[in-house]
Order: C-alpha cells, then structure tokens, then sequence
C-alpha cells in the first residue's frame, strides 16, 4: 500500500513505518494520523507481519508535534473530534496484538511523544528529546498524553512536564522509565530489532497475552481519556489558544491573558 506521508518496508517479518514528513520534522497533520491507523490495521491483518517499528525520517526528529496550522479557527466540537481521532488511532497502536516498538530517531514533541507512548516499546537515540509543550500554545495535550505519560513516570513527574512544557533528553527519559534503551543513532534500529528477534521467537499468541493484559491493567484510565476530549475541545473557545497558536505561527513569544 502507497502512503502520501508515510515510507513502509517489510523485511523478515517486520514492518518499518516511517513518518516522512522532514520539511515538516514529520510534524502529525490529520492525513498522516489517519495514515498510521490505516497502516496498523494493515499490518495486523497481514499473517507476514510479527513486528512493527515506528520511525520519523531524517536525523533530527521523530515527530516534532502536530501540525498547529490545521489547529487553527477550530470549534470546540471539532477540537474534540480532532482529539477523539489521535485517541483511537494511538488506542489501535497500543490495543494492537503485535509489538510494535517507536525508534526515536530525535524531537518526540507534543503528538511525537504521545506516538511514542501510544507504542509497546521505546528505544531511543542519544540524540532524542520528550515533552508535552501543548500549553505554550493554550492547550492540553490530547492524543492520550495526560493519560499515558502518567502510566510511565508518575503522576507528579508527568504534572510537570504537561504545566512546565520542559523538554527531558534521552537519559532522563530513560532514568524516569519513559523509555527501554538510549543508543548511539546509528545502532537504533539495529537495537530495536535486536528486541523484535528476541519477541519473534515466543510464541505470537503469548505475546498478544501479553499485550492484552498489560493493556488492561490500565483500563479503567479510559474515564481520564474522556475527560481529555472534553478539556481539549474547551481550549479552542478561548483567547489564550488563538494567542498561543498565533504566537507559534508568527514566531514569536505568546502573551496569555488567561482568558
């Protein structure tokens, strides 16, 4: 299958798919979203596949955050269709019943890092930076990351990074359990398929056990989605978010009034 912004490969039994967007550092616009879903039901309907890996293109970036310019001029209903379409395409990586590991490659900004998180397993270059900056913009983050970054590094660290919008790096990310391994760029993808031929020689159906039940301990965080969809959506309706998204577009500091 041919995707506008996303590169795949198959080989041995594993499926690489690149976000490849570079101009962009593979920013997520909604064609791109819908783009990975479209890939992971392929993928899990493919008897051939036994492994994903997500990746960005380029050196600098895995996913740099979301494409702030189709932000722009939304409703507060359209915000929380925006924000229900991230959820269930990140739900379909992480309800999927093969692993898939995020290699990342630079920038997991914003809905990079929600990608990130959405996936089983995180193997990251040195080079690599996490955050969720969506409140220097005046909005939340709403592709899952108020839910699962809490599941990963606490809630008090994850309260941090959502109200501070601070950037960690890849060691820290790996100190604070956010992330499985750091290795030099040029072993990434090397080290995540070290992991995949370590899965690949257990039993598929144990793996999907897996999945399945670590998937469901956190079950009950499905309210605190909800909750994320209805916030996210209220962010469009005020000053602050059209300040913020008019500050980022014109390159330039935002001046929040709280309204």
């Amino acid at each position: 299958m041919t995707y506008e912004n996303l590169l795949t490969a198959t080989d041995n039994g594993v499926l690489t798919i690149t976000i490849n967007r570079p101009d962009k550092l593979n920013a997520l616009n909604k064609k791109t979203v819908s783009e990975i879903s479209e890939a992971i039901k392929a993928a899990k309907d493919n008897a051939d596949v036994k492994a994903i890996i997500i990746t960005g293109s380029g050196p600098k970036s895995f996913v740099a955050g979301a494409d702030i310019a189709e932000f722009v001029g939304l409703s507060v209903e359209q915000g929380k269709a925006l924000a229900k379409m991230g959820q269930d395409a990140f739900r379909s990586i992480e309800t999927c019943p093969k692993p898939v590991i995020a290699a990342v490659n630079g920038f997991a900004l914003g809905g990079g890092c929600e990608l990130s998180m959405a996936c089983h397993l995180r193997v990251a270059s040195e080079n690599a930076k996490f955050g969720q900056p969506e409140v220097n913009l005046g909005l939340i983050a709403g592709y899952g990351g108020t839910q699962r970054l809490i599941q990963y590094i606490g809630k008090t660290k994850a309260a941090e990074l959502h109200m501070t919008a601070d950037m960690i790096n890849a060691e820290q990310a790996l100190t604070l359990g956010l992330v499985n391994y750091v290795v030099p760029a040029d072993q990434l993808i090397a080290k995540c398929l070290e992991i995949i031929e370590k899965i690949k020689s257990k039993s598929p159906k144990a793996i999907t056990g897996v999945i399945n039940s670590v998937n469901a301990y956190f079950e009950n965080g499905m309210d605190g989605f909800n909750a994320e969809i209805e916030e996210f959506g209220k962010c469009f309706a005020t000053e602050d978010f059209k300040e913020g998204t008019s500050a980022f577009l014109e390159k330039r500091k935002a001046n929040f009034t709280g309204k």
